[in-house]
């Protein structure tokens, strides 16, 4: 059995530069991933399947239309002759919360197969697969930051950020990415006069990429809050906590994130946050 991690995808920072004639949205976005996340197993054989399990389970969908199995079907017709296997998922992360959990679990799922088959990760037939699976799925790949731009297709190289400590919030509601992004009212072909992202280097103290952060943004934030307005009452309980250095929406939400001065200070307050808020999804992480 091959076993890998499909970590959350945290945007740091995530700008809407326009749209294009073919209708995707153009956007430019730090993109970093958590320690912890679901978990993606492999059986490898001749025939594809998908079992799921976890406390988010429910939510994700076990039909033929999950992301791994999209994934999989797309790299057996880029390579014949393709082993396949029985996929285990255990599914932690919420669903439709603007972290990439399906692309994450997707990413996984061709990491598998690349190392079930003996594929150099470098592989360009896994890229397009995963490009053609999700528009967050290539970024997913490496699990590693970096700057991704276009719609998800163009990547930057590898960042090494500095041990960001967090805390994750969802609070339970499900935010369709369509309606967010129509919120916007942008036509095909309008574009955007907004500032670009910041350049950001690799190996940047953390005293710097936060002060780069903070320059940055989620062109998405106010779209979502209008859409599910309880984002409005994650990022304030956010902002409020002691040793609170920066919070801001993932994605096209609803989860939240919060960059703490050190762990110590995000597990508090992950801990005062659950006791107020029981019935939110509040997990501490290590972004990198």
């Amino acid at each position: 059995m091959l076993v890998t991690r499909a970590p959350a995808k945290i945007n740091l920072t995530l700008h809407i530069l326009g749209r294009r004639a073919d209708g995707y949205h153009e956007l430019e976005s730090l993109v970093a991933f958590s320690g912890a996340g679901d978990t993606l197993s492999l059986i490898p054989g001749p025939a594809l399947s998908l079992d799921i399990s976890g406390p988010t389970a429910t939510a994700a969908g076990a039909g033929g239309d999950n992301l791994v199995l999209r994934a999989a079907r797309q790299l057996a017709e880029r390579i014949d002759g393709l082993a396949l296997g029985a996929f285990r998922l255990v599914k932690r992360l919420p669903v439709a919360a603007g972290i990439g959990g399906g692309s994450s679990d997707a990413a996984a799922a061709l990491r598998l197969l690349a190392r079930a088959n003996n594929i150099d990760a470098d592989d360009p037939r896994l890229f397009d697969a995963a490009r053609v699976t999700g528009a967050d799925v290539p970024v997913c790949l490496s699990g590693r930051a970096r700057v991704m731009r276009g719609a998800g297709e163009t990547l930057g190289p590898v960042l090494r950020l500095p041990l960001l400590p967090a805390v994750l919030i969802n609070p339970g509601v499900p935010v369709e990415t369509r309606p967010v992004f129509q919120r916007l009212g942008l036509q095909p072909g309008e574009r955007v006069a907004a500032e670009r992202l910041p350049a950001i280097g690799s190996g940047a103290p953390s005293v710097e990429l936060l002060a780069l952060l903070a320059k940055g943004r989620n062109d998405l934030e106010d779209a979502a809050c209008l859409q599910a307005p309880v984002i409005v009452d994650v990022l304030s309980v956010l902002r409020a906590a002691k040793g609170c250095k920066l919070a801001r929406m993932s994605g096209s939400g609803a989860t939240c994130f919060a960059i703490f001065s050190t762990t110590a200070a995000a597990a508090k307050a992950a801990r005062a946050i659950r006791m107020q808020h029981p019935e939110w999804w509040v997990k501490t992480a290590a972004l990198r």
